[in-house]
Parts: C-alpha cells; sequence; structure tokens
C-alpha cells in the first residue's frame, strides 16, 4: 500500500493536486479582470406569507438574495435603508414603485409563499413578481409549485430566470458542484448544490473515486476509479439511475479525464506507455488516438470552449508547466514561463483565460489566471493553505476550488476578479476536486 500511496501523490503533485503541502500567508493580490458590464441595481420587497409556516416567505427571500448577489449581474439595494417597506408588501403600490426609481432602482422583486392543500399533502406555492423600472412596468409574474424540499430549489430557478431576461444568458443558481469527500477511509464522489447545499453521495466502492469531471448534458460524470491497488479505470456514471460504463482501461494508470464540449471525446492521461502521455478517446466509435508524444509526464488536459484546442500539464521543461495543443495533437506550445510551478489548467467557458495552480516566489500553491495568448497574467487567491484544483462556473465568472486555508481541505467559491471569497463546505474531514457543471 506505501507504493501505491507514493504513486498517488506522485501524479497528484503533477497535476496540481497539492493540497497536502504546507503554505505561508502572503500579501500580494493582482486585480484579475474589471466587469464587463454596469449591475443593475434590485431591490428584494419581501415575500408575504400566504399561509403555512412563518419560515416559508423568509427562506425564499434568503436564498434568492444569495443567488442575485453571487450572479454579479445584480446590485442588491439595501430598501429599508431608502425609507421603503419590505416584508409586509403584499401588491406593491405605484408609490413604492416610484420612490425606488426615484432612488436608483432598477428592478423590484416581491411575492408570496405559502401551502396549497393537494389531497395528500400540502404543496408548497411559491409567487414571484418583477418591476422594471425602465419600462415602468410589472415584467414578469411566476408560479412555482412543489413540496417543502425543493423551496430553495424554487428561489434558485426565480434568480436564474430573473438572469436571464436582463442578460440572455442562462443563470448559475441551479448548476451543480461534483466533489470528493472522504467516506470511511475511502474517497467517493458527491454532487451538492453550487452554493453548498444538500450534498448527495453518487458513488460507494470503499476505495477511490477521483477527478470528476461533467458530460455537457450534466446526466453524467467521467472519473478515475481506483478499483484496487493496481487497476485505475476511467468510468461515466448516469447521475439519475447510478448506472456505470467503463470507458477506458488499459494498462497502467488512467487519470484526469475531460469531455469535450460537445461530449464526442473523452481526453485523458495513461501510463500504458510507460509514460503519462494524453490520449483521444472518440465516445461514439472508441477510436483511439495518442495526443502527445514525449519522455516527459503529460497530464491534466482541458479543452477550450470551441474544443479545438487543449491546455495540459507537462514537466518537459524541467518543472510543471502549461502548454498548449490543438485538438488533434499537433501544434504544441508552452504556455506559462513565470514561476517554476504552473499546473492543472481550466479553460473558461468564455475562452479568455486559463486558470491553473502557481507557484509563487514564497513556494505558496495558489490560484492564477493566464490569457491563452500568454499576454496577461494574473494571480487571484491569496492567504494561508494550500489552494488546488480550479474549476469554472459555467458564466466564467466565478471559480470552486480546494483550498487547506482551514487546516483541512474544503471547497471554496471566488469571483474571477479574486473577491468574495466564499467557504462551501463544512465538517467532515476533506473535500477536494471540486468541477462546476454546466448550466441548465
Amino acid at each position: 500500500m506505501k507504493g501505491l500511496s507514493m504513486l498517488i501523490l506522485a501524479l497528484a503533485l503533477g497535476a496540481g493536486l497539492v493540497g497536502i503541502l504546507e503554505s505561508k500567508a502572503t500579501d500580494v493580490f493582482l486585480e484579475a479582470t474589471r466587469p464587463d458590464f454596469e449591475k443593475i441595481p434590485i431591490g428584494v420587497l419581501g415575500f408575504q406569507n400566504g399561509g403555512g409556516p412563518e419560515w416559508l416567505g423568509g427562506r425564499v427571500e434568503e436564498v434568492l438574495k444569495a443567488d442575485l448577489r453571487r450572479s454579479l449581474v445584480f446590485t442588491l439595494v439595501d430598501l429599508p435603508s431608502l425609507g421603503i417597506k419590505v416584508r409586509d408588501v403584499g401588491n406593491a403600490e405605484k408609490a413604492i414603485f416610484k420612490q425606488a426609481t426615484d432612488n436608483g432602482v432598477a428592478v423590484l422583486v416581491w411575492g408570496r409563499a405559502g401551502l396549497k392543500e393537494n389531497g395528500k399533502e400540502a404543496d408548497v406555492v411559491v409567487d414571484g413578481y418583477v418591476y422594471d423600472g425602465g419600462s415602468d412596468e410589472i415584467v414578469g409574474g411566476k408560479r412555482y409549485v412543489g413540496s417543502t424540499s425543493v423551496v430553495r430549489l424554487m428561489a434558485h430557478r426565480f434568480a436564474d430566470e430573473l438572469v436571464y431576461r436582463y442578460t440572455g444568458e442562462p443563470g448559475i443558481a441551479r448548476t451543480k458542484i461534483a466533489f470528493v469527500s472522504e467516506v470511511g477511509g475511502a474517497r467517493e464522489l458527491f454532487v451538492m448544490d453550487y452554493d453548498g447545499y444538500e450534498p448527495r453521495q453518487i458513488t460507494a466502492d470503499g476505495f477511490l473515486n477521483l477527478m470528476p469531471r461533467w458530460s455537457p448534458d450534466r446526466r453524467f460524470l467521467v472519473f478515475t476509479a481506483y478499483r484496487s491497488r493496481n487497476t485505475q479505470d476511467i468510468d461515466l456514471i448516469e447521475l439519475a439511475t447510478g448506472k456505470r460504463w467503463t470507458l477506458v482501461s488499459l494498462g497502467g494508470l488512467n487519470i484526469t479525464p475531460a469531455l469535450s464540449p460537445d461530449g464526442n471525446y473523452l481526453a485523458f492521461t495513461t501510463s500504458q506507455d510507460g509514460n503519462a502521455e494524453i490520449y483521444r478517446l472518440d465516445t461514439r466509435t472508441k477510436a483511439l488516438q495518442r495526443l502527445t508524444v514525449n519522455p516527459a509526464a503529460d497530464l491534466s488536459p482541458s479543452w477550450s470552449p470551441s474544443g479545438r484546442e487543449i491546455a495540459f500539464t507537462s514537466d518537459r521543461g524541467g518543472g510543471p508547466q502549461i502548454y498548449l495543443m490543438s485538438a488533434d495533437g499537433s501544434n504544441v506550445r508552452r504556455l506559462t514561463f513565470e514561476g517554476d510551478y504552473n499546473a492543472a489548467p481550466a479553460w473558461s467557458p468564455r475562452g479568455n483565460w486559463i486558470a491553473h495552480v502557481c507557484r509563487t516566489p514564497r513556494k505558496e500553491y495558489k490560484l492564477c489566471l493566464i490569457s491563452p495568448d500568454g499576454q496577461k497574467r494574473v494571480q487571484i487567491t491569496t492567504g494561508p493553505g494550500v489552494d488546488d484544483s480550479p474549476s469554472w462556473s459555467p458564466d466564467g465568472r466565478h471559480l470552486v476550488f480546494s483550498s487547506t486555508a482551514d487546516g483541512k481541505s474544503h471547497l471554496y467559491m471566488i469571483n474571477a476578479d479574486g473577491k468574495d471569497l466564499e467557504r462551501l463546505t463544512y465538517g467532515g474531514t476533506h473535500y477536494s476536486s471540486p468541477a462546476w457543471s454546466p448550466a441548465l
């Protein structure tokens, strides 16, 4: 077992999984990017009790506000500071609309939450309304019906619909995060809401399941399954049914899988050639193509949004650095030159950044961003602990990552500009390898 542990550790370090290392605080901060549009001032008037538990309206409001804040599309306005009544508002009145718009509030949201008998047990009914100051009209009215277990989902959906209405892009409130957590000494896969709530265990093998990645349609996770000390396959699991397939079972290690944006190809690393090389599997024909040919270790492939290029980690230059190549393995070139350690690349959905683990001059492992042309590079995390395994939100405005900032490895969310750090996991002994799902 000792030999296996050392081998896993060596490959993990090459992939950027450096959570076992120690780090000290740093006072360096570089802003990553600027907002590409002005945030829309929005006020939440509250959700009146429509019959039922008192907590219903408050829960919807709490979740909705958090979603709107995280969206980075809206700026939440403190309505009471403007003298505007909240919570007890049933049907918003013109006077409130005018008072809000006169104070620069562009959008108002309010509603009602209660219970409705359906024969056996009561359903939760949430009504939401939207007033737009620009058109001076109530431009939206939505009703959501379901059990008490989906109250948070109702609020998430309302938030996503607000984001879509004002940007034309899907919101992230209903996205999920897959991750690895420790269960009885084993490492198993879990999926939780993007804000850290409602984790659900996906695998129960009792050994090691690592490095989950999503399929484009969100139906599946692809991951490395350590079935024994000497067998490591790449499996696919359907989340709704638990049905599972083995996609890759070559000799040696098979690790760091990543599906292409269209789902037609799987890039991964295998050691069947004696060292770590990147291959591409056609998921339709099962044809296998070797993409890298180098005596160094090549691993951690990450697809560009177009599917035409792949970023990966290689130590062919002496230490781990980020390289780019075309999806067929041609046109290989080195991307990172600053620092002696850059690994675990993650290409942003907008294509403008590649996030990765970088080692600072003070030997701290943090998250950096670099543009695909190599012209811009910024560090976005600071502080104690080792930061690792970055994964982008589908809107390209946030990253989730693991960090030992609080001693144990936990998952955190941060804006792409390095602001609004938020811890997502609590309790337990280990959380790592987060992967943010595509949007609905």
